[in-house]
């Protein structure tokens, strides 16, 4: 199974959705950020209160709704695009006399395995673009129908991302130190059909490359310390902080890593 690493364009767009769902089904920070209300038991009450609560269990503590999440990381990917942000997917391709080798998953060609999502380095002296506030304008108001189209978030524990949004912030305020600023990988995720042949390795590289030949330091968080951190410190990054989002007893660790700039040989 061959695979090549390209950016990610609006028609590959519903295949990496696909992708980053798949990858991302047992990731700790996923299954923390969204609700479980098969746990919420309301005591008995009038009728019309308990129409209510209902209602705002409906648009706050649904399920996970595997569709308003696809939607909501369409409408981020186009975000991403429209801002040239570097975003690289994993692609299947084969050649025409490509055999089947026993063991081997066999995947349609164009399929895609792997997501590589980051964001460009912002300079501490660089204001907001106009194109830049123009498409954060155009993702809420997308975020905003979708929220009207499956009356909710679907089960996006809305406490707990601001939560996670005020710890990341605090983060990035002490950690951030460069005055370049840094590429931040949002997310790497490669489907389990191509784990352990090297793609979230490359899908690093398309951007830790182009970081070096600038000059520029790369930043991370990851929501598992194994064996990701391991993974990650082979490639050249630094564990310099773990952070915490907590609500109540119910915990989610991030492990926050920077990576230099290499000289070049």
């Amino acid at each position: 199974m061959a695979i090549e690493i390209v950016p990610l364009a609006k028609s590959d767009i519903a295949g990496a959705v696909d992708c980053v769902q798949k990858a991302f089904a047992d990731d700790p920070y996923f299954r923390w950020a969204f609700n479980d209300p098969s746990q919420v038991c309301p005591a008995l009450v009038p009728i019309c209160i308990m129409i209510i609560f209902r209602l705002i269990l409906t648009l706050r503590l649904a399920q996970f709704n595997i569709q308003r999440n696809a939607a909501s990381l369409a409408a981020h990917f186009e975000y991403g695009i429209n801002c040239n942000c570097p975003i690289s997917i994993a692609k299947v391709t084969h050649a025409v006399d490509d055999k089947k080798i026993d063991g081997e998953v066999q995947l349609t060609p164009g399929t895609v395995v792997g997501v590589g999502w980051w964001y460009s380095p912002q300079s501490v002296s660089a204001s907001q673009t106009w194109s830049v506030w123009a498409q954060e304008c155009i993702l809420s108001f997308r975020q905003f129908l979708n929220n009207v189209r499956f009356l909710g978030r679907g089960g996006l524990n809305i406490s707990r991302y601001w939560i996670w949004k005020q710890v990341q912030n605090e983060a990035h305020e002490a950690l951030w130190t460069d005055p370049h600023g840094y590429y931040f990988c949002n997310m790497v995720g490669v489907s389990s059909e191509a784990r352990g042949m090297g793609v979230g390795k490359r899908l690093m590289e398309s951007v830790m490359e182009k970081a070096d030949q600038e000059g520029v330091s790369c930043y991370l968080e990851s929501s598992k310390g194994y064996p990701n951190v391991t993974i990650y410190e082979k490639m050249g990054f630094e564990l310099v902080k773990e952070i915490e989002c907590a609500d109540g007893g119910d915990i989610c660790k991030l492990y926050c890593m920077i990576r230099h700039p290499k000289a070049k040989s």
